[in-house]
């Protein structure tokens, strides 16, 4: 694997994360570039949070080398380095106040903070999130407690945050997960924007199902048991082949223009 360049955000060298014994990842190499967006897929346990939570800094590897942005974790200083990652996951909700106001909970990214207290924020931080929340179909609940979402509103809040403080890579943790079929839609609408726009991060996006794979994401990679089964460009990745040996089960892979779907064959 060649060094990592200023073009790569993450750059993983024959990581393995071993707890208790067992390997959670075993001897994964994978490499992203600025422009490329990621999906991740693999049954339950496959370790897909595992690599994220290592994209994300939160988790050093136990053997092998990790550079996310140019650093390589365990020597840097991993609080600078997680202002410079967007992050949406479900967990995070969770730690939201529910009376917390929508554009607050977005704003205090900013400080890198959950419910806002005594902060004082620039009216630049709080244009800006009032734009994020625009842009992802937020604008007119901007007013509005977090508690009184719905799941598909609180993602789209969430995703808002983790673009907040203009980051170089942003990650989502099934973003997903929970919606309902309109939810799902409208989501894999506003994730197909920001993968075409130019100007956004490099994305990595991890899922359980192939018809939530937003257009616009170019890369795959396939995870069973902590190994990678496949990884490339989506098209190549995204076959029934692949898949079967991804989850265990023969399935049947229909592509619809730049949308998947799979079933058992």
């Amino acid at each position: 694997m060649r060094e990592p360049d200023e073009d790569t955000v993450i750059a993983f060298d024959q990581v393995s994360v071993i707890r208790g014994g067992n390997y959670l990842v075993r001897g994964l190499t994978w490499q992203v570039e600025l422009d490329e967006r990621w999906v991740i897929l693999g049954p339950n346990g496959a370790g897909k949070t595992t690599v994220l939570n290592l994209a994300s800094g939160r988790l050093h590897p136990s053997r092998g080398t990790a550079h996310v942005l140019g650093e390589r974790l365990g020597r840097t200083d991993i609080n600078e380095l997680r202002t410079r990652i967007g992050l949406a996951t479900g967990q995070f909700a969770e730690r939201v106040p529910p009376g917390e106001r929508v554009v607050d909970v977005v704003v205090t990214a900013a400080w890198s903070v959950v419910g806002r207290w005594r902060e004082a924020y620039d009216p630049q931080d709080e244009a800006r999130a009032r734009q994020l929340l625009e842009q992802l179909g937020m604008g007119a609940l901007a007013e509005r407690e977090f508690g009184t979402l719905s799941e598909g509103e609180r993602k789209r809040t969430l995703i808002a945050r983790s673009l907040m403080t203009d980051p170089e890579l942003m990650l989502l943790d099934e973003p997903g997960a929970g919606l309902d079929l309109g939810g799902r839609e409208d989501l894999i609408a506003r994730l197909t924007e920001l993968a075409l726009d130019p100007d956004s991060p490099a994305m990595v996006l991890v899922t359980h199902h192939v018809e939530e794979i937003p257009p616009g994401f170019t890369h795959g990679m396939l995870l069973r048991e902590g190994t990678i089964v496949a990884s490339g460009l989506l098209g190549e990745v995204m076959t029934a082949g692949n898949l079967t040996k991804t989850f265990g089960l023969p399935l049947v892979v229909d592509r619809f223009g730049d949308r998947y779907a799979a079933r058992a064959a």
